[in-house]
């Protein structure tokens, strides 16, 4: 399976509590790209602050467009530090290393691991290559501060293969990556 990241980012790189600053940006086309590409995912790869966000909203939700359905019964793991019980429907803890485990994963049959939001968890998958594309939504806003999805140290050799603009302004930037 391949990995692939998903982020809302601003043009300034803040990753962090966008649903602060991403609904004046609101566009169908880009609900029917995020549906699409849930739909199309085999499982969930989550640090363990985006779980228990996700795990708190998404299990009293439905949707005619099966969105809701898909994230609330797809398997998902959680890279978390401690045991504390994952109480999200088809939630598994991934122990051990990340760089093994994760590995592991990719080895099960499948097409798609997401991993959404999950900072910590990008840095640690982007520091052990185990990235295979990017899909970076960028918003045309500056926050000046937050957490970014690309830290001091981050590296990565990617190669654009999809580039596409929303009438909000919201830009899609899709990456995958050219390892060596």
């Amino acid at each position: 399976m391949r990995i692939v990241v998903s982020e809302f980012l601003t043009l300034d790189g803040v990753m962090e509590a966008p649903e602060k600053w991403v609904f004046p940006f609101a566009d169908k086309e880009i609900d029917t790209l995020k549906l699409d590409e849930v739909l199309s995912a085999d499982a969930l790869l989550l640090g363990a602050v985006t779980n228990q966000i996700f795990a708190d909203s998404w299990p009293s939700r439905s949707d005619p467009e099966g969105f809701a359905d898909k994230m609330n019964s797809m398997p998902k793991y959680v890279v978390s530090t401690t045991s504390a019980k994952l109480a999200w429907n088809n939630s598994h803890q991934v122990n051990g290393t990340i760089a093994e485990e994760v590995a592991r994963l990719k080895r099960q049959p499948g097409q798609t691991i997401l991993v959404a939001g999950s900072g910590v968890l990008v840095q640690a998958l982007m520091h052990h290559d185990l990235v295979d594309e990017y899909r970076l939504l960028v918003y045309p806003i500056l926050l000046g501060k937050g957490k970014r999805l690309f830290q001091d140290g981050s590296r990565a050799l990617l190669k654009l293969v999809k580039a596409q603009a929303f009438r909000t302004g919201v830009v899609l930037l899709q990456y995958q990556s050219e390892r060596t």
